[in-house]
């Protein structure tokens, strides 16, 4: 045993202490005699534990013991849990009961499992890890942490480390005493196969022939099957035939289109073990003349827009909207995008987002026409392409429109649960916040029965409105007829110019009611009603009946992300003031360098949508009315134009026809075009435990010091950072936590760090699988682990014999009690009773006494002589003094009569009233009343009171300082 201080000078306030109990004791007067020495012992005591407590005071004892933390590797290369938990159980089972042991689990970073504790019994290996990654140096890190006195490192891995210094680590374990015991384990055996590599050349020119070379790693012999995809277009099959090791292919391939395309090899093999390293990717710039991709909303209605690009000599695709891609790749190998009177409800959530990306991110150019399902008629309201486009799909309030009345009928059964409500309650706002605060609103949601969400009101309070519509849980079944009802009776009420019913449902109603009555009252007071249709689950024959009777539109999607556009549009066509048809010949505005294009004048115009040009955006051409015809902005690292009237020669047939017409199209589609540098850069990634080193090297003469990198991912994630130059014209910069997959990468340049960035270039590069998922011998991870052994002075334990771990040399250390807690809780109770004796009246000196007769008493045979007689005249004047007031005054029969020196005090009795009844003692004249209250008063001038004869006064602060001592 032994004592042990952790801030020993802290000692040193018993000094102050001491002088402060000195002071106090002196300036203290108000106690004294055995209460004073009480209290101040109790503060002495108080203070001792206090200072104990700060200087971290611990008694310590001798504790030898064996120290080891297992480091058990969890990364999908091992992924053999069950097995791994059994062996460290088998080892603990070798332990002695004083033997401690802790548990670490490590993949891309570590966890601890279980603390260093005596526990035995074979651990559960729970800890969330990700097994992508085998992170060494972050387990050895961590399992010295908890050896504060050393031990020893147990590591149990096939020693494919991927991420940190696992060598760097060890050195720091030598220096800190910790040794590493290695476990090699074998890597789990299994049919695999995986594309190492595929190598395109980064730029080749128009009609090329170049090579893509592909490297395909094998764990067994078997055919399989390759596939090779440019821009998700199959360009070449083959079924090969794989050897163990590494198989290496070439295939041909000529450059037919221009742009920036995107490679993508694939390798299907029997019985592979994982998906992972399946697929590769590639990126190769095409050189050679932009090309567009012409999006048309009706077949054959881009006759003009086609002519007008081969006119101008510009390669162009035709698609139709559904045909437009998910993946953000396919966009990249484009200049520019028309959009000709596509409706938003023709293009999902996932493809807007990926066209605004392309414009904001690629600086991909767009240039939207109009006609009759485009712009807000088309449901682009508060969609991503909105935001892409330089004019709002709303008025902003510029435009005398008719009153209108809204009523909305959503189905909330228990079909609607997830995704498609949530959708629906989204499309619900949507048109909401199409109308104006006059408008009324009303929303009925409903299941076996109707239920009104939003009363019909007027658009006053739209926060309540909101919250109302947010509050919708799906439940129950599916009644479509009262629900249409209820909705017909609140509409007749409703008082506006137009009166417009929206209903949408996913499934069949169980009644089999006649809806003929209704849609009669509907056509009878002008009411119109559309349906939607959401799913296979619809029933679609009633809601294509309804609203053909009813006058409105039907819409079916299987594509719940629809929705929302599908309410905007309807709202915006109730209106019917969104189209504008009034022959006029256009105003020019802001031009810039397109006013030689109309310096002739301009051809006039018989309609258009009505829009609201967006804060930045310059207006080309006007209407009368102010609209915008012909916008242009910027959006991000792209441009974009707005052509509100048409390109199919409905709206402007002059137009279409008028001899300028391709140059004019031509104009506005060069002007989207990315605005690159001829200079490109080339873009390299490697991974390093999870983030990706990105470097960016000039490609012709270097740049600007100052870069401004903006990444976007295939899922349109977008994240700038800035590059650091490492060399002239090179670049680096991290991406933290990277997702293999292929990345854009827009380059803008800076002249300085502030400055706005300039030019630009589209660079391309692919963030490869985890190493984790490579095929590679067990060799060169034994060979870490035989390092890391060396290094640190472990041993090389074998999988076979567990038992090994804890034979090993004891750690002589000494442990520690930890007291704070307990003294603090001492002092605590201490402090209560050092106010009590300060604070508390009572008889402090009798029980003094009454202690230190008891502790006489204790003494036994052996005690002093003296204080045994002084206790017993004590007992017997006691015992005298009860018998004498018991019997009246009168002595008793044997009590010898008191000297002449030695004569009773006199005793006053005084009554309640303050008068004296009664006097004993040797002045005594009566005898005391046989009742009442009385009180019994010493004279002072007696020689027992201590003090001379005096007032009664006197004499009563003579007892009271007799008592106080």
């Amino acid at each position: 045993m032994g004592l042990h201080f952790d801030r020993p000078w802290l000692l040193l306030l018993i000094i102050p202490a001491a002088a402060w109990l000195f002071w106090a004791w002196k300036r203290t007067l108000r106690l004294s005699g055995p209460r004073k020495a009480a209290a101040f012992t109790l503060r002495a005591v108080i203070l001792l534990l206090l200072i104990s407590v700060a200087s971290g005071f611990a008694p310590t004892f001798r504790d030898d013991y064996r120290a080891v933390v297992f480091v058990a590797d969890r990364s999908a290369s091992v992924a053999d849990d069950a097995r791994i938990a059994g062996w460290i159980g088998e080892a603990l089972d070798g332990k002695d009961d004083g033997d401690r042991a802790g548990i670490v689990s490590f993949g891309r970073t570590a966890a601890v499992e279980r603390p260093l504790t005596a526990e035995g019994g074979a651990p559960a290996l729970r800890a969330g890890i990700d097994p992508a990654y085998s992170n060494v140096t972050d387990g050895l890190r961590l399992a010295a942490s908890m050896l504060p006195e050393g031990g020893r490192i147990v590591l149990l891995t096939d020693g494919r480390s991927n991420a940190g210094d696992a060598i760097r680590q060890s050195r720091l374990l030598k220096s800190q005493g910790i040794a590493v015991d290695v476990v090699p384990l074998a890597s789990r055996a299994a049919d695999d196969a995986a594309i190492e590599s595929l190598q395109v050349p980064a730029s080749v020119r128009l009609g090329e022939r170049f090579t893509i070379e592909l490297e395909v790693a094998s764990t067994a012999e078997s055919e399989a099957e390759l596939r090779l995809f440019e821009n998700e277009r199959e360009i070449a099959r083959e079924t090969v035939r794989l050897s163990r090791g590494i198989n290496r292919y070439l295939f041909q391939n000529i450059a037919g289109s221009a742009g920036f395309n995107r490679y993508r090899a694939e390798i299907y093999m029997p019985g592979d073990h994982r998906a992972q390293n399946d697929t590769a990717y590639g990126f190769s710039r095409v050189e050679g003349p932009p090309r567009v991709l012409v999006v048309e909303g009706e077949p054959g209605s881009s006759a003009n827009i086609a002519s007008a690009l081969e006119a101008s000599l510009i390669p162009y695709d035709l698609a139709s909207p559904e045909q437009l891609s998910v993946e953000l790749a396919d966009y990249a190998r484009y200049d520019a995008i028309v959009l000709n009177n596509v409706p938003a409800t023709r293009l999902s959530e996932t493809v807007m987002e990926r066209l605004a990306s392309a414009v904001g991110d690629l600086g991909i150019g767009l240039v939207a026409a109009g006609g009759a399902d485009s712009y807000g008629l088309g449901g682009y309201y508060e969609t991503p392409l909105e935001r892409a486009l330089p004019v709002y799909m709303d008025l902003k309030g510029r435009r005398q429109m008719p009153s209108l009345g809204l009523i909305l009928v959503i189905d909330r059964s228990g079909s609607m649960d997830g995704g498609k409500l949530e959708l629906a309650k989204e499309a619900a706002l949507r048109a909401i916040g199409l109308l104006r605060d006059p408008d009324t609103v009303g929303v009925v949601a409903f299941d076996d029965s109707p239920w009104w969400v939003v009363e019909p009101t007027k658009l006053t309070d739209r926060d309540a409105v909101t919250a109302a519509v947010q509050g919708i849980q799906p439940a129950g079944g599916t009644d479509i007829h009262p629900a249409v009802a209820a909705a017909l009776d609140r509409m007749l009420e409703i008082e506006a110019q137009r009166r417009h019913i929206i209903l949408l449902t996913d499934g069949m109603s169980a009644g089999n009611n006649d809806y003929n009555a209704l849609t009669a009252a509907m056509n009878e007071a002008g009411i119109t009603m559309s349906t939607v249709a959401v799913g296979m689950d619809a029933d679609t024959e009633l809601l294509k009946r309804l609203a053909d009777a009813a006058k409105g539109r039907y819409y079916y999607t299987a594509d719940q992300s629809t929705i929302p556009a599908i309410f905007s549009r309807e709202t915006a066509m109730m209106a019917r003031t969104y189209i504008v048809e009034n022959r006029f010949v256009p105003a020019i505005g802001q031009a810039g360098g397109w006013l030689p294009l109309f310096s002739a004048g301009v051809p006039a115009v018989d309609a258009y949508v009505a829009t609201t040009p967006k804060e930045t955006a310059e207006t080309v051409l006007l209407s009368p009315e102010g609209d915008p015809l012909l916008a242009r902005w910027s959006f991000g690292a792209g441009r974009s134009v707005a052509w509100t009237s048409d390109l199919m020669g409905q709206w402007s047939t002059e137009w279409t026809s008028w001899p300028q017409f391709p140059d004019v199209l031509s104009a506005w589609v060069k002007w989207t075009f990315p605005q690159f540098s001829t200079d490109p850069w080339l873009v390299k990634a490697r991974l390093e435990g999870g983030d990706a080193e990105l470097t960016i090297t000039a490609q012709g003469a270097a740049g600007t010091s100052n870069l401004t990198v903006s990444l976007t991912g295939e899922d349109g994630s977008a994240e700038t950072l800035r590059p650091v130059p490492v060399a002239p014209g090179e670049y680096a910069v991290r991406l933290h936590n990277a997702r293999p997959g292929a990345y854009f990468m827009q380059i803008s340049e800076s002249g300085d760090a502030d400055g706005a960035p300039s030019g630009g270039s589209l660079a391309g590069f692919v963030i490869p699988y985890s190493p984790e998922f490579r095929l590679a011998g067990d060799e060169e991870g034994r060979a870490l682990l035989e390092e890391i052994a060396q290094v640190t002075g472990g041993r090389m334990l074998s999988p076979e014999q567990p038992g090994e771990v804890f034979r090993i040399e004891r750690i002589a250390a000494r442990g520690k009690v930890d007291l704070t807690r307990g003294l603090l809780i001492a002092a605590l109770l201490l402090w209560l009773a050092d106010i009590a004796v300060r604070r508390l009246s009572l008889p402090w000196n009798r029980i003094a006494a009454a202690l230190a007769g008891r502790f006489a008493v204790r003494q036994g045979p052996g005690a002093d002589a003296a204080g045994a007689a002084a206790w017993s005249r004590l007992k017997e004047r006691t015992r005298s003094a009860g018998e004498f007031y018991a019997g009246g005054g009168i002595r008793p029969r044997g009590l010898e009569p008191r000297k002449a020196e030695d004569k009773l005090p006199d005793v006053r009795i005084g009554g309640t009233d303050g008068t004296d009844t009664a006097r004993a003692g040797p002045s005594a004249t009566g005898s005391a009343p046989s009742n009442g209250s009385h009180s019994v008063l010493l004279d002072a001038g007696s020689p027992d009171s201590g003090g001379a004869a005096g007032s009664p006064m006197e004499r009563l602060l003579a007892a009271k300082r007799r008592g106080s001592r």
